[in-house]
């Protein structure tokens, strides 16, 4: 019995090892070379990545202590300086270089390794160790992509990355993530792994956070540094922007994330023409179907988005959508999840019209909306080169809607809250904080984003030389806050 038992363990292992040898023979684990397929893959892409380097001054985040003492008085000032708190920040991230166009040379990289500020320096250092100064082309912090311009000798031979389809890829395909870990000194740090995961979304990174989320998980290794770096296919495409990674302690731990490269190619014209992206509006605010509200509603299953409000005057409130109707379909294609769906309404065209299949009341309908433009874009179309509402008075604002704002859990329904006051601008001199709600501005009751961005820049245009807000810092202290603008 125990020969027997031998001998068919023997035939086993055989019957396993020629199939093995069969079934990797197909497969080119070296070259005739003895090297791995992805040295090729490298030597032809290594060329386009880039180093990224960012220069700006900050500030210290603490207002100057007040004192009824004239020490602000001239006198004063030339026995006792005030100090300077500027402070030089340099910061480092990747990039690649997909188009060349005459002298211009045109490189991806991500958001927030080149929108630090207005007044960066940015100098990008090829791969062969030329270094040139950069501009900034177009900004997208909603996905978090941005296109950065350099300019060469037209004779100079600049290699490109070809952009590939992220939507081939699969969960477990080979990909290669090239980029500059930590420092300018790990220049073209190469890493292999596979796709982990497809779609994820609803990713905290801290507050600048992009809206659009549709990431590549990887397990190939990318640290601080690889941030706008490419992730290549087999083939040799790129079919990513390395961003983020998911870590304790800020290093790599087998889990990063990439933009898709289908998501930035959509974006692309519009960062390169107009510096912005031009976003398509539906007016809805939708929400994910959980197991409750399937079985409250009545719901085939857990697709789709269900629609909380319709917003007055918008493209949804016109094609005769309303609340509590759960879109399924939208034009042509199905409704998979609140993050897809957002995806489908941002990467279409403004003037659009597209149907919709929504279910109402148990019943299916079809709806049609001609999109148009997200009402943000107007503050975006401005150009980098003048001051925009957002700089004349250092004051950024969100929607009383926002994650931000639902953090300060209140209760009221119109205005905007301040959630960011810049450094060494007319609001910070003020007594206006981070948290405080705005009502109105001079003689404008604000409701919306949209309506404090048209009453700023109607004030920035008149020349205005103060601003009068009136505001509610939470819980009900209600007060008027005066900005000097001169």
């Amino acid at each position: 019995m125990f020969h027997k038992r031998v001998k068919y363990a023997l035939i086993i292992l055989l019957l396993v090892v020629g199939f093995s040898t069969t079934a990797f023979a197909s497969i080119p684990l070296v070259d005739n070379d003895g090297h791995s397929p992805f040295v090729k893959i490298v030597k032809d892409i290594v060329g386009t990545v880039v180093n990224i380097k960012v220069e700006w001054e900050t500030k210290s985040n603490y207002k100057q202590f007040s004192s009824p003492f004239p020490f602000n008085d001239d006198f004063f000032k030339f026995f006792f300086p005030e100090p300077n708190n500027n402070r030089r920040t340099v910061g480092y991230g990747s990039g690649f270089i997909f188009k060349k166009e005459g002298n211009d040379v045109y490189i991806l990289t991500n958001n927030h390794v080149v929108g630090k500020s207005e007044n960066s320096k940015i100098t990008v250092t090829l791969n062969d160790k030329m270094s040139y100064n950069a501009e900034v082309v177009g900004l997208d912090d909603k996905t978090d992509i941005a296109v950065v311009k350099i300019t060469v000798d037209k004779d100079t031979d600049i290699p490109t990355a070809p952009l590939g389809d992220s939507d081939w890829i699969e969960v477990g395909d080979w990909v290669i993530a090239i980029g500059n870990p930590f420092s300018e000194n790990l220049r073209g740090t190469v890493t292999t792994g596979v796709v982990s995961a497809k779609g994820r979304a609803n990713l905290n990174f801290g507050a600048d956070s992009p809206v659009y989320q549709d990431y590549i998980q990887t397990d190939a290794a990318i640290n601080p540094g690889n941030s706008g770096g490419p992730l290549v296919d087999i083939k040799g495409n790129v079919i990513g922007i390395n961003a983020a990674i998911s870590s304790v302690n800020g290093g790599n731990i087998g889990i990063g994330f990439a933009i898709p490269i289908n998501i930035v190619k959509v974006l692309i014209d519009d960062l390169i023409n107009k510096g912005f992206v031009e976003r398509a509006y539906l007016g809805i605010l939708p929400q994910e179907i959980s197991p409750a509200l399937q079985k409250s509603l009545d719901l085939p299953n857990l697709e789709g988005v269900l629609i909380g409000k319709v917003e007055n005057g918008t493209p949804a409130e016109k094609a005769g959508l309303k609340k509590r109707d759960v879109i399924i379909e939208f034009d042509g294609e199905p409704v998979k999840n609140l993050n897809k769906f957002r995806l489908m309404v941002a990467n279409k065209q403004v003037g659009d019209k597209i149907s919709m299949k929504i279910i109402r009341d148990g019943k299916e309908l079809t709806k049609t909306a001609k999109l148009e433009s997200f009402p943000d874009s107007s503050i975006a179309s401005k150009s980098q080169n003048i001051e925009d509402e957002k700089s004349w008075l250092g004051i950024e604002v969100k929607s009383l809607d926002s994650d931000f704002a639902k953090q300060f859990n209140l209760k009221i329904d119109k205005g905007v809250i301040v959630s960011k006051i810049d450094i060494d601008s007319p609001a910070y001199d003020s007594n206006l904080n981070v948290g405080d709600i705005i009502l109105e501005l001079g003689d404008e009751e604000i409701e919306s984003t949209k309506e404090y961005l048209k009453a700023v820049e109607k004030m920035r245009d008149d020349k205005a030389d103060s601003v009068l807000l009136y505001v509610l810092t939470p819980p009900q202290f209600y007060h008027y806050v005066a900005i000097k603008t001169q």
